[in-house]
Parts: C-alpha cells; structure tokens; sequence
C-alpha cells in the first residue's frame, strides 16, 4: 500500500460504505464463529479502524502491517500490540495462542498467499477462525489492481484450493458484494476499451444518499448471507478454521 493510499482509509473508513459494510460483515462472521473473549490478530491493519471495532466488541487485540505509518498510526490511537511484519514470514506468536485472525483484503497482495494462511493457522487455538476477504474473479483485473498491488483476484474455488493447501478447512464460502458487481462490469469494460491512462487507487466518492443506499443493500446481503450463500459477487468471503 502506498502512504497517499493510507492517509484515504483514514479519511474513509469511519464512514465510507465499503469499509464500513465490510467491517460490519467480518463482526458478523467473528461473532457467528469465533465471539470473544480471546486474542483477535488482523493482518495488514491499514489504518486500524477495524482493530478498534474489533476491541470494542470484546477482543483482546493485535496487528502486523508492513507500512511503519500504519504501525505508527495504531499507536497514536492507543493499539500497542501491533507490530511491523511481513505476513510471508513465520509470526511472532505462540502456537494455539490466537482466537481468531482477520485477514481482509490482504493476500492478493502476496506473492505466497498459501504462506500466509499457513502462518495465520499455526497460531491459531482450536476453536478458533480466520475470517477473509478477497476481490474475486481473475477476469475483472485492470488498472484498478494494478494501482492496489494485486497480485490476483479470486473465485470460491481459489480461495478453497489455497486453503486446503495451507492445511485448513473451510467453514463458510460465499461471495460478497453482489449488489455493486453490474457496476464493476461496466466500470472496468470501459477501461479495457480506453486507451491505457494512469489510474488511482482512489475509491470513487458518493453522495451522503448514496452512501446511505449501499449500506441498506449491504445490510440486506448480510441478512441474506446468514440463511444462503450468495451466488457471485465483488468479493469473496471465508471462514477458515485449523
């Protein structure tokens, strides 16, 4: 992640309907599979918004990122747990220690994703989950990606294959996201059919109305998500245990 891209999530994050849906479905899922008490570990925390959710709900929390800004951001807001650390390399954390780990748009940023969930799995205690999110399908990567540092984008299958690779069993799988994925289509037809431009990694402003739309819809999903996977969708979601 870029520093330019950090100090957007702090802008955002607070209110933006994308992080504040996707945080709100990761409560859920915590909740449904792994609630606290316990050790809740997120890796690549951004700006910690989601850790100080997190900690509010219950959770004794941690974090690893590997931007020193996002470190230092946490621990001006109070996280002292959370520490510089590539997510390839083995954690620095006791085996069976961790009741559950947030990985959210995080491992299409990695080269070795099946290292990460490997990682993320030997701290893990029984009983406890890795909750995870990644964009899906390979055929919608663009220059949005490329500005974010993917390295892919996912289906169900994937993310299944990778974590049986890693050694974990797969709980839930379900896409996420399906209301804005017409609007994706058309956003990236229409750059692979524009001559090749610079793009941002910004994500495009709403109106306050519109905002408030989308989290409708995303709660609607959520509703939905607890009685039937949903089909297809921007994301794809996992609940993983050892």
């Amino acid at each position: 992640m870029q520093a330019a891209h950090l100090d957007e999530l702090v802008e955002l994050e607070e209110s933006y309907w994308w992080h504040v849906a996707k945080r709100q479905l990761a409560l859920r899922l915590l909740q449904q599979y792994c609630p606290p008490p316990g050790r809740l570990v997120e890796g690549g925390i951004g700006s910690c918004r989601n850790l100080l959710e997190f900690r509010e709900a219950g959770y004794d929390v941690s974090g690893f990122d590997v931007m020193p800004e996002a470190v230092e951001l946490a621990h001006e807001r109070g996280l002292t747990d959370v520490r510089q650390h590539d997510l390839s390399q083995p954690w620095p954390l006791e085996a069976d220690s961790v009741r559950a780990v947030v990985l959210l748009d995080v491992i299409e940023h990695i080269e070795d994703p099946v290292r990460v969930l490997q990682n993320a799995g030997e701290v893990l205690s029984p009983g406890g989950c890795i909750i995870v999110t990644v964009p899906a399908y390979q055929w919608l990567f663009g220059r949005w990606d490329e500005a974010l540092g993917h390295f892919r984008r996912y289906t169900g299958r994937r993310l299944r294959s990778e974590a049986r690779q890693a050694g974990l069993k797969v709980r839930k799988l379900t896409y996420w996201n399906a209301f804005t994925l017409p609007a994706a289509i058309a956003v990236r037809t229409c750059q692979k059919l524009r001559p090749p431009r610079e793009t941002s990694a910004e994500f495009p402003r709403v109106s306050p109305f519109t905002n408030r739309m989308l989290l409708t819809c995303a709660d609607a999903e959520r509703w939905m998500m607890d009685r039937l996977p949903v089909p297809c969708g921007l994301s794809v979601v996992g609940v993983l245990c050892k």
